[in-house]
C-alpha cells in the first residue's frame, strides 16, 4: 500500500507550489513530496521548506520514504521524536494532569538548559517527558512514589513506548538509563542527564512550594548547593526568585 501522503489521489489544492531558491531567489516548483529540487537557475539544491517530517519520526516506513534527504534533514529526524514522546506520555497518564504538568514543565526547563550545555535534545526532552513514567507502577506494586521505585519501574515503560516509535537503540538506552537514576546522578554524569536533573529538581520545588511555602533564602541556598549546572542554576533563580 502507498502512503496516503505520498498517493497524489489523497492530495489537496496547494500540494504543488514554488519556494524561493536561497542562493539565486529563483522560484522553483515542489510538489509537496519532493524532498529537495534544483534550481534550474543556479543549480543549487535544496531542502523542500515545506516538507513535513513529523511522520518520520515513528513511522516504520520512514527509510523508503525520506532515505535520500540530505544530512542536514535527516538530523532533524530525532529532535521530531520528542513530540511524538509527549503525546505518549500523554495517552499513558490519561487524566493524571498533575503528572502530565509536571513532565511537561520538566521538558520545558529541560530544553533551556540543554540549549545551553550542548546536551542532545532528542535525548533530554524523551528523557524529561518520561522521567516519571513509572510512578503509577510504582504505587501499584509497591503503594509508594518514592524515587527508588519510579527508577526501578520508569526503565521498561519507556522502552516500549520508545521501542513502539521506532527510536534508535542508543537513545533508547540512554534515555532509560536517565530514566532509570533520574534523581540520583553519579559521580560523572552527561550533560543530557544533567539537563533533566536539573530541570525536574526546578519542577519538584515549584511543587512543593504550592503545599508548603518556601523562604526564598531556603531556595537560594538549594540552587547554589544542589544544582549541576550554571544553566541550570540561572534558571532557577529565573523561575524561581523572580
Amino acid at each position: 500500500m502507498k502512503c496516503p501522503g505520498q498517493d497524489t489521489q489523497y492530495w489537496k489544492p496547494g500540494a504543488i507550489y514554488e519556494a524561493t531558491c536561497p542562493k539565486c531567489g529563483t522560484a522553483v516548483e515542489f510538489f509537496k513530496d519532493d524532498t529537495t529540487r534544483k534550481c534550474p537557475a543556479c543549480g543549487h539544491r535544496f531542502v523542500n521548506p515545506a516538507l513535513d517530517f513529523g511522520c518520520a519520526a515513528y513511522c516504520p516506513y520512514a527509510e523508503q520514504c525520506i532515505g535520500t534527504l540530505p544530512e542536514e534533514a535527516l538530523a532533524q529526524r530525532e529532535d521530531l521524536l520528542k513530540d511524538r514522546v509527549a503525546v505518549e506520555m500523554k495517552r499513558y497518564f490519561k487524566s493524571d494532569f498533575k503528572r502530565i504538568g509536571h513532565a511537561s514543565r520538566v521538558a520545558r526547563y529541560a530544553e533551556r538548559i540543554g540549549k545551553q550545555i550542548g546536551g542532545m535534545l532528542a535525548v533530554i526532552l524523551s528523557a524529561a517527558y518520561l522521567h516519571d513514567i513509572g510512578i503509577h507502577e510504582a504505587e501499584r506494586k509497591h503503594q509508594s512514589t518514592a524515587a527508588r521505585f519510579q527508577e526501578l519501574e520508569g526503565p521498561p515503560i519507556a522502552r516500549s513506548i520508545l521501542e513502539k516509535l521506532n527510536a534508535k537503540a542508543e537513545l533508547i538506552d540512554e534515555v532509560c538509563d536517565i530514566v532509570g537514576h533520574h534523581h540520583h546522578p553519579r559521580d560523572v554524569e552527561t550533560p543530557n542527564f544533567q539537563a533533566v536533573y536539573d530541570a525536574d529538581l526546578i519542577a519538584n520545588i515549584e511543587d512543593n512550594r504550592k503545599e508548603n511555602p518556601i523562604p526564598a533564602e531556603r531556595i537560594s541556598a538549594i540552587i547554589e548547593k544542589s544544582f549541576l549546572t550554571d544553566a541550570g542554576r540561572a534558571t532557577a533563580r529565573e523561575v524561581l526568585l523572580s
